[in-house]
């Protein structure tokens, strides 16, 4: 019996958990294809004469003793012949499983490590190849004995030990050559699954790999020989990398929205926050004085709610109160987005987010002010959100529309691919009022790549250029971007208070004054205990007003990337924000933003993109 298993009361459906019972690695790159072919050999089949000596393996003569089982074999075989014959695994189609029977990978050990090479020239069977290209894998080859208990029981238990396997090569005439064990070779069922690697953006394809499920306790037997061939071991930061490289979320890190995202991020904001305060202040970054409000952790609750109390005056064409720390609200000028602010007032008018609760449920929103007539129907979003919550946009029409808005009109940063397949649709009051009415407090997932140097890091700002900024990005297309001047630290006065009424305490308290100290003490430790210098203390202001530059979100993940060759950072950003600064850009200047990094005060240009 499983540890762990469901069973259905309505169909008897018993779903197990076989966590410890299977072990899957993953390969990634396309020459997992030749990394494969050469570790892998299909399990040999016993005759009849052969089958008397069977042993340990009863289960594969068994299996052999069937014509349709031993057609399948021979079937899965062939075909994994096939597989190695193409350059890439992105050629087949996406989640292809193939089932298979091999022996024993450690008899086909190098004697040192090789790099496996493809060799395209002995597979000369192209008709065969394309077709398999074309229609897939057939159904049939899918099947694999890895999933009956007793087979994977079977398999773990009959295992040759290393010991014994490296006193029979020393028994061997030529030394070097293959060990031969006959019907003694153990037989692994194992599932090959195909993954289709980046499949959205550009350089779809990037990152394709096979990932290979068998039996627990042979994972060190198929370790060595993977590494033998070339494959190179990749731990938790380099998974990290590649789901950066691809530009998809990375589980769990990348779903502030569930239970699972939201812990982690407290564990991070944790661990950083303990890392700073090891360092001394001379030798940390002042984060106050830079204008970073949250440098460990990204408040998305607060960015949600920011835009949408921004924004809410926007239907009479009114700015909220600047607060004292705002900078930017005299250098954005709104009268560019007549649109939005209609879309705005339109909104609120369709579905006001100040309800306590706002269902979503199937809605048909008509679309005619997009200009090609078509309708978005039976929008189906599973959760409701509550008012003073927030959510991340996965809806692929709505994430199509704003990845078509995102690209610019004309110019080098707009796709050939993308205007031959579609007409781009403008940014109309009919479309907008949709997005704002069913997400109030939303955020969407974006790329960004920087146009010149610099390397985005985590928790990285997203901010909204000025037209100063682009119109001197247009005039000097050198232009690294501006700068953040320098803020004041509020904070500092209060500790330097703090702590010289504690050394005047300290040397001026006697006997008399030990009864009330003690009443005082904990309330001013307390006090101190919460002042950090460096870093904002209590409440957060208004995030969105905060620096020069409108705060538009936050960075996840930013490094430089290898696979594009400059910086590059994955984040969301909030939807009103996103909607009001596409309003408000000129066409050909679409999708540009500015980021900086949480220690510094220099903004990078960037170029912002939705992957749908």
């Amino acid at each position: 019996p499983h540890p762990y298993y469901w069973v259905s009361q309505d169909t008897g459906i018993t779903v197990s958990d076989l966590t410890m019972e299977i072990i899957r690695y993953r390969l990634i790159g396309p020459l997992s294809h030749c990394v494969l072919g050469d570790v892998l050999k299909a399990a040999p089949v016993h005759l009849e004469l052969e089958a008397v000596e069977a042993g340990p393996h009863q289960w594969w003569t068994e299996h052999c003793r069937s014509p349709d089982a031993l057609a399948r074999h021979h079937q899965q075989e062939t075909i994994f012949h096939l597989l190695q014959g193409i350059a890439s695994p992105a050629e087949l189609p996406a989640g292809t499983v193939l089932g298979l029977t091999v022996g024993d990978p450690r008899l086909n050990l190098p004697r040192k490590r090789t790099k496996a090479v493809p060799d395209l020239e002995n597979y000369s069977d192209e008709e065969k190849i394309k077709q398999l290209i074309l229609e897939g894998l057939p159904v049939e080859c899918a099947w694999s004995s890895i999933w009956n208990q007793s087979v994977r029981q079977s398999v773990t238990d009959s295992k040759i030990s290393e010991q014994e396997i490296n006193r029979m090569r020393s028994e061997l005439l030529v030394p070097g050559s293959r060990l031969d064990l006959g019907t003694q070779e153990s037989k692994i069922p194992m599932l090959l699954i195909q993954q289709p690697g980046k499949v959205t953006g550009e350089c779809s394809g990037w990152g394709s790999g096979w990932d290979i499920c068998f039996p627990k306790g042979w994972g060190m037997a198929f370790w060595i020989p993977l590494i033998y061939r070339g494959a190179r071991a990749g731990g938790l930061q380099q998974g990290l990398q590649h789901s950066q490289y691809m530009g998809v979320p990375h589980i769990v890190s990348d779903f502030p929205d569930c239970p699972a995202g939201a812990q982690m991020a407290k564990d991070l904001e944790t661990h950083l926050l303990d890392k700073y305060k090891r360092r001394p202040p001379a030798k940390r970054a002042n984060y106050v004085k830079h204008g970073t409000l949250a440098p460990f952790l990204s408040p998305w609750k607060q960015l949600t709610q920011d835009w949408e109390e921004r924004y809410k005056d926007l239907r009479h064409g009114i700015l909220p109160a600047a607060d004292a720390s705002d900078i930017c609200e005299n250098q954005i000028q709104i009268s560019n987005s007549l649109n939005f602010t209609v879309a705005v007032s339109a909104s609120t008018e369709m579905g006001s987010p100040g309800k306590s609760m706002v269902e979503m449920k199937e809605s048909t929103v008509s679309q005619d002010a997009i200009g090609n007539g078509e309708q978005i129907q039976d929008i189906h979003i599973e959760e409701e959100i509550k008012s003073n919550n927030f959510c991340v946009i996965r809806s692929r029409k709505f994430l199509k529309l704003l990845s078509a808005w995102c690209r610019p009109s004309t110019g080098r940063g707009r796709r050939e691919y993308y205007s031959s397949q579609m007409v781009q649709p403008e940014m109309s009051t009919g479309a907008i009022s949709p997005l704002l009415s069913h997400y109030p407090r939303a955020l969407v997932w974006i790329r960004l790549s920087l146009l010149r140097k610099g390397n985005p890091e985590l928790h990285a700002m997203i901010c909204i250029p000025t037209e100063e900024d682009l119109f001197q990005l247009k005039k000097d297309q050198l232009y690294c971007g501006p700068q953040e001047p320098k803020h004041k630290d509020i904070f500092k006065c209060k500790l330097v208070k703090l702590k010289k009424n504690k050394k005047k305490k300290n040397k001026t308290e006697g006997v008399e004054s030990d009864v009330s100290g003690t009443l005082q003490g904990p309330a001013t430790r307390t006090e101190h205990k919460d002042l950090i210098l460096g870093l904002w203390s209590g409440p957060l202001p208004n995030m969105t007003s905060h620096c020069s530059r409108v705060l538009l979100g936050f960075a996840t993940h930013g490094d430089f990337s290898l696979a594009t060759g400059c910086g590059e950072a994955l984040g969301f950003v909030s939807l009103t924000g996103l909607l009001h600064m596409l309003a408000s850009q000129p066409a050909d200047k679409r999708g540009l933003i500015l980021v900086r990094n949480p220690a510094s005060l220099q903004y990078r240009f960037g170029r912002l993109t939705i992957d749908v």
